[in-house]
């Protein structure tokens, strides 16, 4: 389902039990399109999500953790300025739109009170929000800055007037009277969700497609059935996630509709639950575009310096071939005239077979001789490094393909965990923050087995080395997807249970680059024997005397792992 305004209007009913008279003590500009708000309410922090993205537009409280920029933007710098400390007065719809005016007050620096509105317009790629002047009714700022010559209608600048979107002209069903609806029902040519789209307003598709299901059920009760659904959305939400055509929908209520519904506590709940993985794949690629792109580079241009490697070892094969050709031309020097591209000499290293030897003829047959001895001494000097550099470049492109594959799998908390790995390795100058101060490094992750045990999981190839070679006792078990780029993943136990076991391979298998495979193969061994040979890269280890388990790793299985050292 697409966050219609039926939707909105059970979210907004919903915010304001929980937020209304609540005051702002945090806000935050994770990514480009959302703000987080944390709103001290009936005796908690609440997190107020203001999302414009051009597909996942919505508002929800959500207990999703995010990161922070260490540079806070301009807009959410605006929104400190005015909104810090501001008391929420009120959380209202427009009609049955998707446009929400969240109205805040607060004392400015001369003591004198002011309302400001927080404009959040859900409205697809158009999305946006606005801080707005509520007494002006200028625009203070907003998250998308939109000039006249890219919207006619409206310019959405700082120091405009606001002006609201275009307004539907369609019937407000909760406004709407009986009469009217029944004029609306009753002259339906074919009463389908196409047509109660056109004659009431802020119906989604499958809104309006569960809404004439249910009228058409019984054909004879409609007005009945029109009432029940709206009192329902009203007082009796049952927030659903369910299945139509094999796609993921959410709904305020239990659709007859969706396959295989789920119910949820509350709205934000579900919204979390539909959201969640969606959106965080999507920031995921926000925020790892550039170190996937600058990998990608790197990885290219180790590939090209190594297809050039093999081609002077290649050449280098030829090198006898120059030796024998300035020594025929030193020996036979007094046959070879000046000036001659070419010359056939008596070649006595194959019985006097005749050979033709090319020649430079600005260049005296002597100097020809030596630029022959000249390319076999550099081709031969260079076979002493090749084999070295063409191995540090193999190095190189297997380094780098494994934080490539870390990326691939990360979630937003672990971007900046493999960039921090990119700066220490060089490919990624050290950003400071403003006290100037180096960060302390990350740590890797911990979970809790079923039956207690400890599981530590690398995130990054610095953490992969911290917790192998120096965190780890000898006599803990190490476990790592076999041959694939992946997590090194250790077991605080000397001998774990076997349930303990499957569940670390578990985590091993799901932090690596088959993670949506099945039965995927991961070795294990005690730490005694997984070794790190002199000089190689980061989170690269040599392992012998390993079992191997075949596992499929399950999403579920490792949230659990996750959680049980908190429950």
């Amino acid at each position: 389902m697409s966050f219609d305004g039926v939707f909105t209007h059970a979210m907004v009913q919903e915010l304001k039990d929980q937020l209304v008279t609540g005051r702002i003590s945090k806000i935050h500009q994770p990514y480009e399109n959302e703000i987080v708000l944390v709103i001290r309410a009936q005796g908690k922090n609440q997190r107020l999500l203001l999302s414009a993205h051009p597909s996942y537009a919505r508002i929800q409280l959500t207990k999703i953790a995010y990161t922070n920029p260490d540079n806070p933007p301009n807009f959410v710098m605006m929104l400190r300025k005015y909104l810090d400390g501001a008391i929420l007065e009120d959380i209202h719809q427009i009609e049955n739109d998707r446009v929400v005016h969240f109205t805040f007050s607060k004392r400015d620096e001369l003591g004198d009170l002011q309302n400001i509105v927080l404009i959040v317009e859900l409205m697809g790629r158009h999305s946006t929000i606005v801080l707005l002047n509520k007494q002006t009714g200028k625009i203070l700022d907003a998250i998308k800055h939109i000039g006249h010559s890219q919207n006619t209608y409206r310019s959405i600048l700082p120091g405009s007037d606001y002006i609201e979107p275009p307004k539907q002209e369609q019937t407000n069903p909760f406004h709407a009277s009986k009469e009217q609806v029944f004029a609306t029902l009753s002259t339906a040519e074919t009463l389908d969700g196409r047509y109660l789209q056109q004659n009431f307003q802020g119906l989604g598709r499958d809104t309006a497609d569960e809404l004439a299901f249910r009228l058409l059920e019984k054909p004879n009760e409609k007005m009945a059935v029109w009432t029940d659904f709206w009192q329902s959305i009203q007082n009796k939400l049952a927030p659903t996630l369910g299945l139509k055509n094999k796609k993921e929908f959410f709904a305020p209520l239990v659709f007859k509709t969706f396959e295989a519904p789920t119910t949820y506590a509350d709205l934000s709940t579900l919204l979390d639950a539909f959201y969640g993985e969606k959106a965080e794949k999507d920031r995921v690629k926000q925020l790892g575009n550039e170190l996937i792109r600058k990998v990608e580079n790197e990885i290219k241009r180790n590939q090209t310096k190594l297809a050039k490697r093999e081609k002077t070892l290649l050449d280098s094969e030829n090198a006898e071939e120059f030796r024998r050709d300035g020594e025929l031309l030193t020996t036979f020097m007094a046959q070879v005239p000046r000036g001659v591209e070419t010359i056939e000499l008596q070649n006595y290293y194959e019985d006097n077979a005749p050979i033709t030897i090319k020649l430079n003829p600005a260049l005296t047959p002597n100097q020809n001789a030596q630029k022959y001895f000249q390319k076999y001494q550099k081709l031969k000097n260079a076979v002493k490094l090749i084999y070295d550099q063409i191995a540090e470049a193999k190095d190189e492109i297997n380094y780098l393909e494994s934080v490539l594959a870390q990326l691939e799998i990360a979630g937003p908390m672990d971007i900046e965990v493999i960039k921090e790995e990119l700066v220490a390795s060089g490919y990624l100058k050290q950003k400071r923050n403003k006290k100037n101060r180096k960060q302390a490094p990350s740590k890797p992750e911990h979970f809790t087995a079923s039956d207690g045990t400890s599981i530590l999981v690398g995130k990054n190839n610095l953490q992969n080395d911290q917790l192998t070679l120096k965190q780890a006792r000898k006599t803990d078990i190490w476990l790592h997807a076999k041959n694939i780029p992946g997590s090194h993943v250790i077991i605080k136990n000397e001998n774990p249970s076997e349930e303990t076991l499957l569940e670390a391979a578990e985590l091993a298998a799901y932090f690596s680059k088959f993670r949506q495979s099945a039965q995927v193969p991961v070795d294990y061994v005690a730490v005694k024997h997984v070794h790190k040979p002199n000089g190689a890269r980061s989170g690269f280890v040599i392992y012998e005397n390993q079992k191997t388990l075949f596992v499929t790793p399950e999403e579920a299985v490792v949230e659990q792992l996750r959680k049980n050292g908190t429950a």
